[in-house]
């Protein structure tokens, strides 16, 4: 395997557990709960792990559908993780629910965008099966 392309991320610390990160030129603010020095001015970054996941595969599977010519109204992914009691706390388990939207959807090429992105075409899902647990399920309604 050749290492073809690099992402980069730079995080500076702002004051108290607060960083700001820079991500392909958009700046996002990590931030710790109050109970740990933190001012809740942003998100943790365990979570942003399941933006990636749910993001990467979004992308893939609506991508898929507009090729296969699948119009659907609505769509969204949701991420579910279950993190380890003990530390480090990282998740164990990630579960993914695709829901869509529309009528008369072939829940076979919803299937098989699903599979592809996850199978193929998700670096994040590659990554993450490594390490975790990773089950997905579809949704659809009218």
């Amino acid at each position: 395997m050749i290492a073809m392309a690099r992402e980069i991320v730079e995080t500076t610390w702002i004051e108290n557990m607060a960083f700001e990160a820079e991500v392909n030129g958009h700046k996002l603010v990590l931030d710790a709960e109050e109970a740990v020095g933190g001012k809740n001015r942003g998100p943790r970054p365990k979570p942003l792990m399941l933006v990636a996941l749910a993001g990467c595969t979004a992308m893939d599977v609506i991508s898929i559908l507009k090729k296969m010519r699948v119009e659907v109204e609505k769509f969204n992914v949701r991420v579910e993780g279950e993190l380890t009691e003990d530390y480090p706390k990282h998740f164990y388990r990630i579960h993914t629910i695709y829901g869509f939207k529309g009528r008369d959807l072939p829940r076979d090429k919803i299937k098989k965008a699903i599979e592809l992105s996850e199978e193929r075409y998700c670096g994040v899902t590659a990554v993450y099966k490594k390490a975790v647990r990773m089950s997905s399920e579809i949704q659809i309604s009218e």
